[in-house]
């Protein structure tokens, strides 16, 4: 919910035609930046991406090897337990990295140097992930294709089966987990570079300017059963639907859901976000729909209409280019209680 100091929105009627610029615009401002990115490996982590309690740790041990960097290193703990130190899957895998009790006894490390090996203990289990990857590394630095690749897949599936198949095997969970990390990776990372466009951001916008002045409500998806309501992290993901990508239900998932532009670098269609949390992209509240000019539409709190407001308020996180691969790495069944 955003907090009532916000900026007052805009009178829609005023604005219909500002934004159908914006949305022809979207395109031509597209097609000037692609192609600009940067190269090389990002190491540097993108802003509040990672819960700043894990943060130096997640920086340090991500450099320990060179098939690792700390991007790669947070969309792998996210995927494995999205940051829950407490987390125990079916499997008996625990922990914030997952580790079966087997493993961890080979390759736990005493990461905060307090005497012991804690396989609940993120001071622990963090650089043990990273000592992990790094070891696996070694033993399939001899595989052919990309070494990052088969260093994931061998986390997955063990190092046998990746030598064997000479590179990532034929296992769908396998593919499907070595996908999903490097597609997280480009959302834990700090731009290199502008972020390439959106190509489905004039689509996004079309459908959220068609919702100005419904009243906002909690936990809203625009159904029948809600009236055509929203919160505002329904509005989003609706916006997002009608054009063929799927976000997560939550806002702090669906800042994961992409690259992160700075806010001199925003585009009409990037999705922007509030918190009281500046550090941590878990704590992020509200999400809106950025249309140009300093502007989003957003579904503000109950009692308010979906309108347009200002973004720059000292809540403002970042922002967030949605992207196709980004959003489907992401979980997509979490309930709106978390973060409307």
């Amino acid at each position: 919910m955003r907090k009532f100091w916000m900026a007052g929105g805009i009178a829609a009627g005023l604005c219909v035609g500002f934004v159908v610029l914006l949305v022809v615009g979207t395109y031509s401002a597209a097609a000037n930046i692609v192609g600009a990115t940067g190269g090389g490996r990002p190491v540097a982590l993108a802003k509040g991406a990672v819960p700043a309690i894990y943060q130096p740790l997640v920086q340090k041990w991500g450099n320990l090897c060179p098939a690792l960097n700390p991007a790669l290193l947070a969309a792998q703990l996210y995927q494995e337990s999205g940051w829950k130190p407490d987390a125990k899957s079916h499997a008996d895998a625990r922990g914030i990295a997952q580790f079966i009790p087997g493993t961890w006894a080979i390759y736990g490390v005493d990461g905060d140097g307090d005497g012991d090996r804690d396989i609940w203990d993120p001071n622990d289990a963090i650089p043990s992930a990273a000592t992990y990857d790094c070891a696996l590394a070694k033993d399939v630095k001899n595989v052919p294709g990309d070494l990052v690749s088969n260093m994931l897949a061998a986390y997955n599936a063990g190092p046998y089966r990746v030598i064997k198949a000479g590179g990532v095997p034929p296992i769908s969970e396998t593919q499907n987990y070595v996908k999903i990390i490097r597609s997280l990776e480009k959302s834990f990372a700090a731009p290199v570079g502008r972020v390439a466009p959106s190509q489905q951001a004039a689509g996004a916008i079309y459908f959220a300017q068609k919702q100005l002045g419904k009243p906002y409500l909690w936990g809203g998806e625009g159904g029948a059963e809600d009236g055509g309501r929203f919160d505002c992290s329904g509005l989003t993901q609706a916006a997002y639907e009608t054009v063929g990508i799927t976000l997560p239900r939550v806002a702090n998932d669906q800042y994961n859901a992409g690259p992160h532009p700075k806010r001199d670098e925003l585009l009409p269609g990037d999705l922007v976000f509030f918190s009281d949390d500046l550090n941590n992209s878990r704590a992020i509240r509200h999400v809106g729909l950025y249309v140009g000019g300093g502007y989003m539409i957003n579904a503000p709190y109950t009692g308010a209409v979906i309108r347009f407001d200002k973004i720059d308020t000292p809540d403002y996180f970042g922002a967030t280019r949605v992207t196709k691969d980004g959003a489907e790495a992401l979980p997509s069944n979490q309930k709106p209680g978390n973060a409307p």
